[in-house]
C-alpha cells in the first residue's frame, strides 16, 4: 500500500509511475475533449488562465516550440506580404535582375512581369505601347522593353574603334596647334553671338516693372527702335569678328608653340612682367577685372567689402548650383565685355578646387567633358595671353606638383595663363597673402582684386569672423535682400516721376534699367567717390555707341613671341642668374661651364626652398604645442588640483572624459616636435622629414579617439556648464582670456582638426621641391597618401555632422514634416516661388491666365523634392517679419517631370512641377533665380536617376 501513497488526492499516486503516467494520458485526454467542445472564446479565456499560470521556463518552452514549428526566415515574402508591398521591393530592381528574379519561381515570374515596373523603364527612354492591352494581359510592357532594346544600334568601344576610329589619333604638333587655334577662335565668335543675342533679348525687357498690361504698353513703344539698333551692332561685330577670325588663321603656321604650355615650378618671376605689365600700353577700361567669390569662404562678406572699386565681382552658392549656372552670373555679369583678368576665391587645398559642391576638380576629372567645356568657356571670358590676360586662383595649387599639372591643364585647355598661390605660409587662408607662382613682387594678384589692410584684416581674423556672421547672416540676409531691392526700385521711380513726362519715362526706359543696375552695383562697392563710380558704371554700360571715341584709344599689344621666349628662358635661368648666363643663352653658345653653374644654382635654389618649408614646419609645429599646452596648464592642472584638495569643480569622470583625449595629443605632438628640432639643428640637403611623419602617422589612433569622442566632449562641457555652477564660474574666468589667445575651451578643441590640413599643405611643398633621385622623396609621398586618407576621413565626419544638423533645423521649422532624416540625404538648395492657377488650360499657352494662389517653398534633397506653403507674419510696430512653413508633399526625384512655361505677356519665370500625385505650377521673381533652380534640379534628378538604376 506504500506505492499508492498519494497527495492531496487520492487519485494522484506519486510512486508508481506506471499507474501516474496512464492516469495522466487519461486526463489530457479528457480536458482534449472539453477544449473541442469550448467556443472560441471559452478557448481563448482557457488558454490565458494556462499561460498565466505558467513559469518562465516553461513559457520559453512555448516560444521554442512555435519558433521550431514556423521558421519565417525561410518564407517566401512574395506570399505573406500584401502584393502592393512586393511589388515596391521589385520596383527598386534593373530590368536585368527583373528578369533574372523572374527565373525563381512562378509567384516571382508573376509579380515582375507586371505592367507597373515595366512602364516606368520604358517611359523613361520615350517608348511607349503602340496599342492599349486588354485587361487580362500583363508583361506587355516587358516585352516592349525587350523588344526596343534588341533592335537598339549600339556599338561596343572596341566595335566603335574599328569603325569609326579612335578620338585621340596621333597628330603633329603643327596640326594639333593649329587645330587648337582654330577651335579656339570659332568658340569665342560663337558664344560672343550668342551673348549678343540674349543681350538684345534683355534690353527690351520693361525697366523695373512686372509683366503687367503697362509693361505690355512700354514695349511696343520702344522695341522697333531697340532692335534696330541692336541689328546694325550685331553686323558690325560680325565684320570684326571675321578679320579677327582670318588674321588668326594666318597666323597660325608662324606660331611654333601652343599658348599655356608653362612649366610652373621653374617660372621665373621677372619674366612674367612682359606678361603681365599693366602700364599705359595696357587694355583700356573696357576690359575690367572681375572676380568670382564663394560663399564657402567665412566671412565672405568682409572679402566683398575688400574689392576695389572698379572690380567687378559676383558672390556665388557653393551649394545649391552648378556649373552650367555659374557660368549664366559669369555671363550676366560682363554683359558681353571681356575681362582683363579672372579671379577665383574659393575654398581648395593643394590638388584640387572646391569650387562647387559635388565639384572637387583636380587632376582627375579636369578632363570630364562638362567640366572641360565650364573651364573653355569661362577662359574664353578672359582676354588672351597675349593682351595681358590672366586667371588667378586664390587656391595654393602652387605647393604641390599635382596643383601645377591642374594650372598647366588648365593653360592648355583655355590658352590663357593661369597662377596661384605657392601656400608655404601657415595659417587660415594666409596662403593668399604669401608668393604666387609666376607673379612679380610689385604688384601681386591679390592687390589687384582687393585693398590690402582689408585683406589682411580679413586673413587674421576670417574664422572668428565666421561664427559672428553666421547667425547675422540669418536673420538678415531675406531682409536685406528685399530691401535694397525696394530701395533702389523707389529711387529711380521717384526720381524719374519727379523730373520727367510720362512720355520722357517711356523714352528713358533704358537709362532707368542702367542707373537701377548701377545703384545696385555701388551699393555693393566700397567706393569713396560714389559718383565717379555711378560714372565709370554709365560709361561702361554704353556698349560702344561711339565709335569714334574708341578709335582714340590705342590699345599697344604685347609681343607674343617676345613674352613667351622670356618664359622659356625663366625655365633654364630659374629666378635670378648673372649677367653672363643671360647673354650666352641670347646668342646660343652655351658652354659646359655655363650649364654646370646653372644647375649648381638650381640645386641650391631647390635646397634653400626645402630648408624654408623645414622651418615653417617646426616653427608652426611649435605654435600648435604651445597652444594645446595652454589647455593642460589653464583648464586641466586647476581643475585636477580642486579636486585633490576636497573642493572639486568638476568630478572625476567629467574630467577625465573632457581632457584625457587632448592630453594624449599633446604628448603625442611633444614628442614630434623634439623630433622636428634635433632634425633641423644637423639639417642637411641630403636629410628629410619624411620618415619621421611616417612614425607619426603610425600613431594617429590617438587622434581618431579624440574626434570619435569630440561631440561626446562637448555635450559634456555644456552639461557641466548648466548643472555646476562652480565651473560655470570657473569657464568664465579663463575662458577668452590673453593667455588663451582670447579663445574658449571649445575654440582651442578645435586645433587638432585644423593642424592635418596645415601638415598636407607643408609636405606638398616639401615634396614640390624634393628632387626624384633624393631618399626622402619615397617617405614623403607614403607620408603624403596617409595624411589624406585621414584628412578625407576628418571631412567625412564634418559633413555628416553638418548634414544632420541642416536635416534637424529643416524638420523643426516646417510644421507637419515627416522624418526627413536619412543616412544619405542632404540638402542641395532651397527656392521660393509663387504657386500659380491656369484659368484655362484649353487654350494655347502664350493666351492662358494664370493668378497667385500662395508661396511655396520648395527644399531639393538629394533624393527627394519636400513641397511646403510659405506664410509671413508681421509683428505690429516691428518692421521684421516671420516666416512659418506647413508641409504639403515630398516626391521622389526620380518621379519629377519638369516642364518650362515659355513667357508671355500674362506670366514670368513659371515652371511646372509634376508628380504621380501632385501639380505645381510656379514662378520665380527674377529670371535668373529660375535658370539657376531648373539647372540644379535637373542635374540632381539625373543624379537621383543613376543611383536608382
Amino acid at each position: 500500500m506504500d506505492s499508492f501513497h498519494t497527495r492531496f488526492s487520492a487519485w494522484t499516486p506519486f510512486k508508481n509511475k506506471s499507474l501516474n503516467g496512464q492516469l495522466f494520458q487519461e486526463r489530457v485526454a479528457l480536458v482534449s475533449h472539453w477544449f473541442d467542445l469550448w467556443t472560441n472564446k471559452q478557448r481563448q479565456e482557457f488558454l490565458c488562465t494556462i499561460f498565466s499560470q505558467c513559469t518562465k521556463s516553461q513559457l520559453r518552452f512555448v516560444q521554442d516550440w512555435f519558433s521550431e514549428r514556423m521558421q519565417v526566415a525561410r518564407v517566401d515574402f512574395s506570399t505573406v506580404l500584401p502584393r502592393f508591398i512586393s511589388l515596391y521591393i521589385f520596383s527598386f530592381l534593373n530590368p536585368k535582375d527583373l528578369c533574372v528574379a523572374a527565373q525563381v519561381s512562378w509567384p516571382w515570374k508573376f509579380l515582375t512581369e507586371q505592367d507597373c515596373l515595366w512602364m516606368p523603364k520604358c517611359v523613361k527612354f520615350g517608348w511607349f505601347l503602340p496599342y492599349t492591352p486588354t485587361e487580362n494581359e500583363y508583361g506587355a510592357w516587358k516585352h516592349h522593353y525587350i523588344a526596343c532594346v534588341s533592335n537598339l544600334d549600339w556599338l561596343t568601344p572596341r566595335e566603335a574603334t574599328t569603325i569609326y576610329g579612335t578620338l585621340n589619333e596621333p597628330k603633329t604638333e603643327d596640326e594639333e596647334l593649329q587645330e587648337r587655334r582654330r577651335e579656339r577662335c570659332l568658340r569665342k565668335i560663337i558664344w560672343e553671338k550668342i551673348e549678343l543675342r540674349k543681350k538684345e533679348l534683355f534690353k527690351v525687357r520693361p525697366p523695373w516693372v512686372s509683366g503687367t498690361c503697362c509693361s505690355r504698353w512700354l514695349k511696343s513703344k520702344c522695341q522697333p527702335r531697340l532692335s534696330q539698333t541692336v541689328r546694325a551692332r550685331v553686323r558690325l561685330h560680325e565684320a570684326l569678328q571675321k578679320e579677327l577670325l582670318l588674321a588668326s588663321l594666318e597666323a597660325l603656321p608662324k606660331r611654333s608653340n601652343v599658348s599655356g604650355s608653362h612649366s610652373y615650378p621653374l617660372l621665373s618671376k621677372k619674366n612674367w612682367q612682359g606678361v603681365y605689365r599693366d602700364d599705359q600700353g595696357s587694355p583700356s577700361a573696357l576690359q575690367p577685372h572681375f572676380i568670382l567669390i564663394s560663399s564657402r569662404i567665412p566671412a565672405y562678406e568682409m572679402v566683398v567689402e575688400s574689392v576695389k572699386a572698379g572690380v567687378v565681382s559676383v558672390v556665388f552658392e557653393h551649394s545649391g548650383i552648378t556649373l552650367e549656372g555659374l557660368l549664366y552670373l559669369v555671363e550676366k555679369a560682363l554683359d558681353g565685355r571681356k575681362a582683363q583678368s579672372l579671379g577665383v576665391f574659393s575654398d581648395g587645398d593643394s590638388r584640387e578646387i572646391h569650387l562647387l559642391q559635388g565639384y572637387k576638380i583636380g587632376i582627375k576629372n579636369l578632363l570630364k567633358p562638362e567640366v572641360r567645356d565650364f573651364w573653355e568657356k569661362l577662359g574664353s571670358y578672359v582676354a588672351t595671353e597675349e593682351e595681358g590676360g590672366h586667371v588667378d586662383l586664390f587656391v595654393p595649387l602652387g605647393a604641390s606638383e599635382t596643383g601645377n599639372e591642374v594650372l598647366a591643364q588648365l593653360s592648355r585647355l583655355t590658352g590663357t595663363f593661369f597662377t596661384a598661390p605657392t601656400g608655404i605660409a601657415t595659417g587660415a587662408y594666409q596662403h593668399i597673402l604669401s608668393e604666387w607662382l609666376g607673379a612679380p613682387w610689385e604688384r601681386m594678384p591679390p592687390t589687384i582684386y582687393f585693398s590690402e589692410a582689408k585683406l589682411h584684416l580679413w586673413a587674421h581674423f576670417a574664422d572668428s569672423l565666421e561664427d559672428t556672421l553666421r547667425a547675422v547672416r540669418k536673420q538678415l540676409s531675406p531682409l536685406l535682400k528685399e530691401l535694397r531691392k525696394s530701395i533702389s526700385g523707389r529711387m529711380i521711380g521717384q526720381f524719374m516721376y519727379d523730373t520727367m513726362s510720362l512720355t520722357n519715362i517711356v523714352n528713358n526706359q533704358e537709362v532707368a534699367s542702367a542707373l537701377t543696375e548701377g545703384l545696385l552695383e555701388l551699393s555693393k562697392a566700397d567706393s569713396d567717390n560714389p559718383l565717379e563710380f555711378l560714372s565709370c558704371f554709365l560709361l561702361r554700360k554704353c556698349d560702344k555707341k561711339n565709335k569714334d571715341s574708341e578709335e582714340n584709344v590705342i590699345l599697344r599689344k604685347h609681343d607674343s613671341k617676345t613674352a613667351f621666349d622670356l618664359l622659356m628662358k625663366g625655365r633654364a635661368i630659374a629666378e635670378d642668374t648673372s649677367q653672363d648666363v643671360a647673354s650666352s643663352l641670347s646668342s646660343n653658345n652655351l658652354n659646359l661651364e655655363v650649364l654646370l653653374k646653372l644647375e649648381r644654382k638650381l640645386q641650391m635654389d631647390s635646397a634653400e626652398k626645402r630648408s624654408r618649408v623645414v622651418r615653417e614646419l617646426v616653427h608652426s609645429e611649435r605654435r600648435y604645442v604651445q597652444m594645446l599646452e595652454v589647455v593642460r596648464d589653464v583648464y586641466v592642472r586647476p581643475l585636477e588640483a580642486a579636486l585633490a584638495s576636497n573642493r572639486a569643480v568638476l568630478s572625476a569622470a567629467n574630467l577625465q572624459i573632457i581632457f584625457s583625449d587632448i592630453l594624449r595629443v599633446l604628448h603625442l605632438n611633444r614628442q614630434f616636435l623634439d623630433n622636428l628640432r634635433d632634425r633641423l639643428q644637423d639639417w642637411g640637403p641630403a636629410h628629410g622629414v619624411g620618415e619621421l611623419f611616417l612614425k607619426f602617422g603610425s600613431q594617429l589612433n590617438t587622434y581618431s579617439n579624440f574626434f570619435n569622442n569630440y561631440p561626446v566632449v562637448l555635450k559634456t562641457i555644456e552639461k557641466c556648464r548648466e548643472a555646476t555652477p562652480a565651473f560655470r564660474a570657473f569657464l568664465r574666468r579663463h575662458d577668452k582670456t590673453v593667455v588663451t589667445n582670447m579663445q574658449s575651451l571649445a575654440e582651442l578643441l578645435l586645433l587638432p582638426s585644423w593642424r592635418f590640413q596645415e601638415y598636407l599643405q607643408l609636405l606638398y611643398a616639401l615634396r614640390l621641391h624634393t628632387p626624384a633621385e633624393h631618399v626622402d622623396r619615397v617617405h614623403l609621398t607614403t607620408a603624403i597618401d596617409q595624411l589624406r586618407k585621414y584628412q578625407a576621413y576628418i571631412d567625412q565626419m564634418k559633413q555628416r555632422i553638418h548634414m544632420e544638423e541642416r536635416l534637424s533645423d529643416i524638420q523643426r521649422i516646417i510644421w507637419g514634416c515627416p522624418t526627413i532624416s536619412e543616412v544619405s540625404r542632404y540638402l542641395i538648395r532651397v527656392q521660393d516661388v509663387a504657386q500659380l492657377h491656369c484659368c484655362d488650360e484649353e487654350i494655347s499657352f502664350s493666351l492662358r491666365l494664370y493668378e497667385h494662389i500662395r508661396d511655396l517653398s520648395l527644399f531639393l534633397f538629394s533624393d527627394v523634392l519636400l513641397v511646403a506653403s510659405r506664410a509671413t507674419a508681421y509683428t505690429p510696430f516691428e518692421r521684421t517679419s516671420k516666416t512659418t512653413y506647413q508641409f504639403i508633399a515630398s516626391v521622389a526625384l526620380h518621379r519629377l517631370l519638369i516642364e518650362d512655361i515659355p513667357d508671355s505677356k500674362y506670366v514670368r519665370h513659371a515652371f511646372i512641377l509634376q508628380g504621380l500625385q501632385w501639380e505645381w505650377i510656379c514662378a520665380t521673381e527674377e529670371e535668373e533665380e529660375k535658370a539657376l533652380w531648373l539647372s540644379v534640379l535637373q542635374h540632381a534628378i539625373r543624379s537621383s536617376m543613376d543611383k536608382s538604376d
